[in-house]
C-alpha cells in the first residue's frame, strides 16, 4: 500500500481518532487538529487534541498523533485501502521511543540521580513536540533544571558530540545520552529573547553581539552534512504555498523568482546554526547567555542566520501589531546586520525566510489561515521590493 500522497479529510481524521479511542477503551467526543507536517503535497505526520469519555464516567483531553512512513511500525496501524496509517496517543510516538520515558517522573528522577544531581521528586514540562521528529521536556528539581531532548535514536550520539564541540559558543553542555534517543542538556540562565520582546522589554543586548556570536560559531558545524540555504529553498516553499492555497501560488512563485534573481551563492562555506531565531537565544542582563537547538547546524551561506532572525522578527511583529519592543529591536538588528552583510542580498534572504513561514498558519490550523498566508506573502514582497519592510 502507498505511503505517499496521504491527504486526510476532516471525516477521515474523525474516523481515525474515533477508532483509536475505541481501541483504548474510550469514546472520542471531539477533536481539533493542532499541527500538520506536510511535504510535497503529502501529510507526513499530524497531532490533534482529542476529548475522551471513559467507561468510569471520567473525561480526559489527550494528544493523538497520526502519520505514514517507515517509522510507524510501533504504532496502531490502520488502512483506508490506499494508505497504511499509524496512530498513537502521546507520549507513545513510534519514531521517538524515548519520549514515554522523558514524560515519566519516576524514570526522569532516576536519570537525574544517575548523573549525581540528587535524588528527589522532579517536575516535568513538555516544551516542544513535533510528531515523529523531536520533543523537549524540561526536568526541574528544587536545585536544578535540565532539558531532555528526545530524538530518533540514530541521531542522538552525533548531536551529543556536536554539543560537546560547541560549548564555547554558549551552547548548553550535553551531560550524556541514552540508546533510546534522550539527550540530557544542562540548563542555562536567562529568558528567551522572544519572551522578553513579547513582554515589551526594550533593554536588550546590542545586536552587534549577535554579529559576534554568529562569527564565532564552531568550525565543527562545517563538518556536518550541508543543507540548502533559504535562497535555494525559496521555490520549494512557493510550491508549498501553492499546494495549500492555490490562488496564492503565483504570488509565492514571484517572490521566489525575485529571491533567485539576487543569486544563491555568496561566498565561502561558514558555520551556520540553521534555525536561528528569537526563541533560540537566551538573555541574561545585557548579554546573550545561551544559543539553543543546534540540531540543524551545518556549513553553508553566511547570510542565512541573520536573515532567519530578521524574518522571524518581522513575522512576530506582524502577529503583534503596535508592539514597539519588537519593531524597535527588528529595526536595530536590520541596521546592525546591513553594516556587515550586503543589504540587497540580506533582504532577499529575509524574503525567502518569510516565504518559508507563510504556510505556518495552515500547519497549526489557525483560524483564518488563508488570510494569514496572504499577509505573510505581502510581508515577503516588501522585503524583496527594497521598501519599508517593518510596516504591518
Amino acid at each position: 500500500m502507498s505511503e505517499s500522497g496521504w491527504l486526510p479529510s476532516e471525516t477521515d481524521l474523525g474516523l481515525l481518532f474515533a477508532t483509536a479511542a475505541e481501541v483504548a477503551g474510550a469514546t472520542a467526543t471531539r477533536w481539533q487538529c493542532t499541527y500538520l507536517d506536510v511535504h510535497n503535497g503529502s501529510t507526513r505526520a499530524l497531532t490533534a487534541t482529542v476529548g475522551l469519555d471513559w467507561p468510569d464516567g471520567s473525561t480526559t483531553e489527550e494528544t493523538f498523533g497520526a502519520g505514514v512512513g517507515r517509522h510507524m511500525a510501533a504504532a496502531l496501524r490502520m488502512s483506508d485501502g490506499q494508505h497504511e496509517v499509524g496512530v498513537w496517543r502521546f507520549p507513545h510516538d513510534p519514531a521517538l521511543p524515548g519520549l514515554a520515558a522523558a514524560c515519566d517522573p519516576q524514570r526522569m528522577r532516576a536519570l537525574v540521580a544517575s548523573m549525581g544531581l540528587g535524588d528527589e521528586p522532579v517536575a516535568l514540562t513538555v516544551r516542544a513536540y513535533r510528531p515523529t521528529r523531536r520533543a523537549v521536556v524540561e526536568v526541574r528539581t528544587s536545585t536544578t533544571s535540565l532539558f531532555v531532548k528526545v530524538l530518533r535514536p540514530s541521531k542522538v550520539g552525533e548531536l551529543h558530540e556536536l554539543h560537546r564541540a560547541a560549548e564555547h559558543a554558549l551552547v548548553p553542555e550535553s551531560l550524556g545520552w541514552t540508546d533510546d534517543g534522550l539527550l540530557v542538556l544542562a540548563g542555562k540562565p536567562g529568558r528567551s529573547l522572544q519572551e522578553l520582546l513579547l513582554a515589551g522589554e526594550t533593554a536588550l543586548p546590542d545586536p552587534e553581539l549577535i554579529v559576534d556570536l554568529l562569527g564565532g560559531l564552531p568550525t565543527a558545524f562545517v563538518t556536518r552534512k550541508p543543507r540548502r540555504g533559504w535562497a535555494e529553498l525559496a521555490r520549494h516553499y512557493a510550491d508549498a504555498v501553492a499546494g495549500v492555497l492555490p490562488e496564492a501560488g503565483s504570488q509565492a512563485h514571484r517572490i521566489a523568482d525575485a529571491v533567485d534573481a539576487v543569486g544563491t551563492v555568496t561566498g565561502r562555506c561558514v558555520p551556520v546554526h540553521g534555525d536561528f531565531y528569537e526563541s533560540q537565544l537566551l538573555v541574561a542582563g545585557d548579554r546573550f547567555s545561551a544559543l539553543l537547538d543546534i540540531d540543524t547546524a551545518h556549513g553553508g551561506d553566511g547570510y542565512d542566520d541573520p536573515a532567519c532572525l530578521l524574518g522571524h522578527l518581522a513575522v512576530l511583529a506582524q502577529l503583534n501589531p503596535g508592539q514597539q519592543a519588537i519593531t524597535g529591536y527588528l529595526d536595530r538588528c536590520l541596521g546592525a546586520f546591513e553594516r556587515h552583510w550586503d543589504p540587497r542580498v540580506l533582504r532577499a534572504r529575509v524574503a525567502a525566510v518569510v516565504l518559508s513561514l507563510a504556510t505556518g498558519p495552515h500547519r497549526v490550523r489557525q483560524a483564518g489561515w488563508q488570510d494569514a498566508i496572504r499577509e505573510r506573502l505581502a510581508l515577503a514582497d516588501r522585503w524583496n521590493s527594497g521598501g519599508q519592510p517593518l510596516a504591518a
